[in-house]
């Protein structure tokens, strides 16, 4: 696994990585996050939302997704917010589900994202899409 990190703006370096898209993948984008997010000094609740939502985000990649693969990023675009992104191949738009989906205990992630993120959405390219969340941050001391 090589993290990728590009230097940004706000001099926070973005990170990316490509994963398998395998549900093992996600405690190493966890990790990313706790990572990222701790070198950035983000505050602990903050790095709680940030591993939950991109959880979700790769839960659903692996799930939906085409190919073997999805690639996990992680950017700090302003000194106040945080963005992290799924990008994989395959081009359906996730779907908030606001039903309660009877008793099954999947097909909630998304009302996770929804509710920790300052926003989220989703780009679409012309080989896939990539499903993003914005959180916002306090600014470093």
């Amino acid at each position: 696994m090589t993290v990728i990190t590009t230097p940004r703006p706000t001099g926070h370096p973005g990170y990316s990585v490509t994963l398998p898209r395998e549900p093992r993948s996600a405690p190493t984008a966890r990790g990313l996050v706790r990572t990222a997010l701790t070198a950035w000094g983000v505050g602990p609740e903050s790095i709680d939302d940030g591993t939950l939502i991109l959880s979700e985000l790769v839960s659903n990649a692996v799930q939906h997704a085409r190919l073997t693969s999805m690639r996990v990023l992680v950017t700090r675009p302003t000194l106040t917010t945080v963005v992290l992104g799924v990008v994989d191949r395959s081009t359906s738009i996730p779907l908030l589900r606001t039903d309660s989906n009877g008793d099954q205990v999947q097909g909630r992630g998304l009302l996770l994202v929804d509710a920790l993120s300052d926003r989220w959405g989703t780009e679409l390219y012309r080989w896939g899409k990539q499903v993003w969340s914005e959180l916002g941050t306090e600014a470093d001391s």
